[in-house]
């Protein structure tokens, strides 16, 4: 099997209600939808989509000049041959793992296709039909954000991210005690800062909310600052953002920084890499999400495939943006919450097949 064709599309993808977080205030976002074609007539589909240019070093623009700049030297390589496919990319353009998880995305579709399996069997296999999701809470009044809480345990939710950060201190205290007020126990709350507090003000949030079981996810800038605050902080501490390759989640681990992970699926570089780190994180017994920072159907998929094979005592789901989303790629297998938990494709493959009137011309193409 070889490449002959590689078809890069924009997908419009409105954010429903808008999204706010520390950081920026998203109500519009262009995916990019990779496509490998091979000589077998077998097609894969990967996607990135980034939360704008802002959040973290990654935005749509780069990610199809990354595209263009890697694309034509894959024709005529074997997708299946996963390893060898990233070797290749990295070897035409260093870093943009964001834009390369698109491709590995196809090839782990391709590869599926091909023996006639889903893409979680090729991992390892899944721990059941379907895997929990958790829901986040932008950003809004602690009144606002407590009602919201309450009304997403009643669909199921067992877990409930809290957008915090991006404002004064007090009032992310005063969220988090509401919303402990508001949800019934056995609730788990992450209260999520997007590397917005300084040390002071983790502290202070961590010591006058000592009382409510959460963890904090990614309070801080810096490995530097995590560092500085971690044994005077009250509850665990998960990477997010930081979290950018396998080395950085290696050193994490090694340098006892975190008790767990939010892991975003294109940041780390695709499929391939996030299964590395899963198994590093079960063999330190470390908890973590997989997730990505947004995207449509293929993004969702990608991600449910990886967390239906991560062991369920360690698992802290993997978040879609579906609810923020209208309409699906692939309206026959749509990839949905329904009662705070999402069912794992069954189709060979990532088992999305992307409707094509959808994804319209392509926007580059190569072979």
């Amino acid at each position: 099997m070889k490449l002959t064709a590689i078809n890069v599309y924009n997908v419009d993808l409105p954010v429903a209600g808008g999204y706010k977080m520390a950081s920026a205030t998203v109500t519009f976002l262009q995916s990019t939808v990779v496509e490998l074609v091979t000589d077998e007539g077998i097609t894969g589909y990967g996607e990135t989509c980034p939360v704008g240019p802002v959040y973290q070093p990654h935005h749509m623009l780069g990610a199809r000049a990354a595209l263009e700049e890697i694309g034509p030297g894959l024709i005529g390589l074997d997708p299946r041959n996963i390893g060898h496919l990233n070797r290749a990319m990295d070897a035409a353009l260093n870093g943009s793992r964001y834009a390369k998880a698109a491709v590995d995305i196809a090839a782990w579709d391709i590869a599926g296709k091909s023996y006639g399996r889903r893409v979680c069997d090729l991992l390892g296999g899944a721990t059941g039909d379907t895997i929990p999701t958790y829901y986040s809470i932008t950003t809004a009044s602690p009144d606002e954000m407590a009602r919201e809480a309450r009304e997403r345990q009643l669909e199921g939710y067992a877990r409930i991210q809290l957008k915090i950060g991006g404002r004064d201190v007090e009032e992310d205290i005063e969220t988090l005690h509401k919303v402990k007020e508001a949800i019934k126990p056995g609730i788990r709350i992450a209260a999520d800062a997007n590397r917005s507090l300084t040390s002071r003000d983790a502290m202070f949030l961590s010591q006058r909310c000592r009382d409510i079981s959460m963890v904090m996810e990614q309070p801080c800038n810096t490995m530097e600052e995590i560092a500085a605050v971690r044994h005077q902080l009250c509850h665990p501490v998960y990477m997010d953002e930081l979290a950018e390759d396998v080395n950085s989640v290696m050193r994490a681990v090694s340098g006892g920084l975190v008790d767990g992970f939010g892991l975003k699926l294109t940041r780390l570089g695709g499929i391939s890499a996030l299964r590395t780190v899963r198994d590093i994180c079960d063999a330190r017994g470390l908890p973590h999400t997989c997730d990505d920072a947004w995207g449509g159907d293929i993004i969702a998929a990608a991600c449910v495939h990886v967390g239906a094979t991560v062991a369920p005592s360690r698992f802290e789901g993997s978040w879609i943006a579906a609810p923020y989303i209208e309409g699906h790629y692939d309206q026959e297998n749509p990839v949905r919450i329904e009662g705070g938990r999402i069912k794992v494709p069954t189709g060979p493959g990532l088992g999305v097949n992307p409707d094509r009137s959808k994804l319209g011309s392509p926007v580059l193409s190569f072979g």
